[in-house]
């Protein structure tokens, strides 16, 4: 249907029903506005969470990337961050392919109505025109009609009457011709304005008006038509990221399907293995045996070894993965004779005050250059990490020390593309930097030998061969390896020049010997298990009483009282820390300046 034909009479409604269909297009490109907004919210919002939980550099290239768990994570992460990209895309592809465009489509649409409903206006001012015309010919042809009419009855009347002269009769006469030819004159006018104006207004109906709604009825379904391809865009922009983002999906899915319980397990071990081997056996005690004692055993008892190292103390094991605060294991009971036998053939433990202030440095955050302070697999681990990271820094000044190289050939065989005497200063500084990696490459490779040297793996041959060093006389060593526990309990493998006496195994051994001898325990327990011996129980020194309260947080420490009575069992050895016992079980450091110390005569003179 055509609104020319069917709606020729309906101008006013055409004119509201194309300004309310412009209006509803505005109004769903204000729907698209805000959808691309939130579209964009949304992605800004998947974008700061996906930051929110990404894991800092150092932890990612360390810890987390060591799972797999957490690096299914990190990547379920980096996809979610590509998934909201493609929410921005949705966004962009809105704004440009339907909110900009269907605004400039619509700014033609109104011109063009505006051009039409111009020319409708047009065409109806200028047949409303005709109408007026034709309306005052009419009115002036049935004027002068009239005019006519009492024109031709006054000289009627002046003919009739003899009292009338001849002159006047012919003066009425010619008036009433005159009357009448106005009347004619006005008569065809009217007649030529009636046909003009029905031709007009024929013209107007039938061609100017359907001709102006027609090009209306075709603006009007183009612009639905962009309407209904907007809409389709609408969903077409959604469909077009769909691919993509079911590759996130999938990158997603893949991420999950590569986390593998057992690889993690494994590496947990690799993270957190120490290296030590679990201790041995717990030798048999016989107290149904008879202590026999040789003139040495007596002569040794009196010695001052024997007073720093009470007979009725055993010595507790250092476990390497139990970490003790402020107890220590419970130390048992055992026979003298047992606790001699020990002592004659084991290594004195000696403090060694390096490792005690090593300890302390720990407590306050630093840590030794070579890692000592950690148990050997895990030393081994980060000396060979410190190694790949000072090969990979040798690797790239040498790339670049070839580069410029190069360079420097290339400007001595050009000399206008350079000087080469401009590339001479940075070629000795990466010359130094190159010999300066290297001898930190020559230091870490030492340690990183010591250490293999030390695995248990490496010497556990050696452990087991049941052959140790015996000598008649004593020998002097710089090995302060058994003294391993600082006061954090931290472990080290530092060597310095603390004095370590190594005795006989059995200086004056029984000639008619037991037949069900008592055990030696260190006759039968290899000599690097003896270094993760505790050190053995010190006597009590002398009593303290604190004169300020401390809360003793750290490793190593103890906590005490203000007014708090303790047995000190070891000086200051100059580093500030006295080692006091609050009971059998419960022992630690304390800072000298807040206690009191009351040292025994006898402590004081030896």
């Amino acid at each position: 249907m055509s609104w020319g034909t069917e709606l020729w009479d309906q101008f006013e409604n055409l004119e509201k029903h194309t300004q309310w269909g412009i209006e509803y297009a505005e109004k769903y490109s204000k729907f698209v506005k805000e959808r691309s907004e939130i579209e964009i919210n949304y992605a800004k919002q998947i974008r700061n969470l996906s930051k929110k939980y990404q894991p800092p550099k150092k932890s990612r290239e360390e810890e987390e990337n060591k799972y797999t768990f957490c690096r299914a994570f990190v990547a379920t992460l980096n996809e979610l961050n590509d998934y909201a990209g493609q929410h921005e895309v949705i966004a962009e592809n809105l704004t440009s392919q339907i909110i900009t465009e269907l605004a400039r489509y619509l700014q033609e649409v109104k011109a063009e109505r505006k051009s039409h409903f111009h020319d409708g206006r047009k065409a109806q001012q200028h047949i409303e025109s005709s109408w007026k015309q034709l309306e005052a010919s009419k009115r002036r042809f049935e004027r002068d009609c009239k005019e006519a009419d009492k024109a031709q009855q006054y000289f009627e009347r002046m003919d009739a009457d003899i009292n009338v002269t001849k002159a006047d009769v012919e003066k009425a006469r010619q008036q009433a011709q005159i009357r009448h030819q106005m009347a004619a004159d006005s008569k065809g006018e009217y007649s030529s304005f009636l046909q003009k104006f029905n031709q007009e207004q024929n013209e107007h109906y039938y061609t100017i008006i359907p001709n102006i709604f027609q090009k209306l009825q075709d603006m009007e379904e183009r612009r639905i038509e962009r309407l209904g391809l907007c809409m389709k865009t609408f969903a077409d922009v959604d469909r077009q990221v769909l691919p993509i983002v079911g590759k996130c999906l999938d990158g997603m899915t893949k991420a999950a399907e590569c986390i593998d319980p057992k690889t993690d397990s494994k590496q947990v071990v690799e993270s957190y293995k120490s290296g030590f081997e679990p201790p041995g056996d717990v030798e048999f005690e016989d107290y149904g045996q008879a202590m026999k004692r040789s003139p040495s055993d007596t002569s040794l008892s009196n010695s001052k070894e024997s007073k720093e190292k009470p007979a009725s103390k055993s010595k507790g094991k250092l476990w390497p993965f139990i970490k003790n605060k402020n107890k220590s294991p419970k130390q048992h009971k055992e026979p003298l004779s047992h606790r001699l036998n020990d002592f004659m053939t084991s290594k004195p433990k000696m403090h060694c005050l390096r490792s005690l202030r090593r300890g302390l440095s720990l407590k306050l955050g630093s840590g030794p250059e070579d890692f000592s302070h950690l148990p050997p697999e895990q030393r081994r681990k980060k000396l060979q990490g410190k190694l790949d990271e000072l090969n990979k820094d040798i690797q790239k000044e040498m790339d670049q020390r070839d580069a410029l190289t190069k360079m420097k050939d290339v400007y001595i065989k050009n000399p206008q593309m350079g000087d080469p005497a401009s590339v001479d200063p940075r070629l000795t500084e990466i010359g130094q930097n190159i010999e300066k990696l290297q001898f930190e490459v020559q230091k870490f490779e030492g340690w990183l030998a010591e250490v293999e040297e030390r695995m248990p793996s490496r010497s556990d041959t050696h452990r087991r061969s049941g052959i140790y060093e015996t000598q008649n006389s004593t020998t002097v060593s710089n090995n302060c390896a058994q003294d391993r526990e600082s006061p954090d309990g931290s472990y080290t493998e530092e060597q310095n020049s603390e004095t370590q006496v190594k005795a006989n195994p059995n200086p004056n051994p029984n000639p008619n010997p037991n037949p069900n001898p008592i055990p030696n325990p260190t006759s039968t327990t290899p000599e690097f298990d003896d270094e993760f011996d505790d050190e053995d129980t010190l006597p009590t020194i002398g009593t303290c009483k604190a004169l300020y309260p401390f809360e003793g947080h750290n490793e190593g420490t103890i906590s005490v009282a203000e007014g708090e009575l303790l047995y000190v069992i070891e000086d200051d050895k100059g580093d500030g820390w006295t080692r006091v016992r609050r009971n059998e079980d419960e022992e630690g450091y304390v800072p000298t300046s807040y206690i009191e110390v009351f040292l025994e005569t006898n402590a004081k003179d030896s």
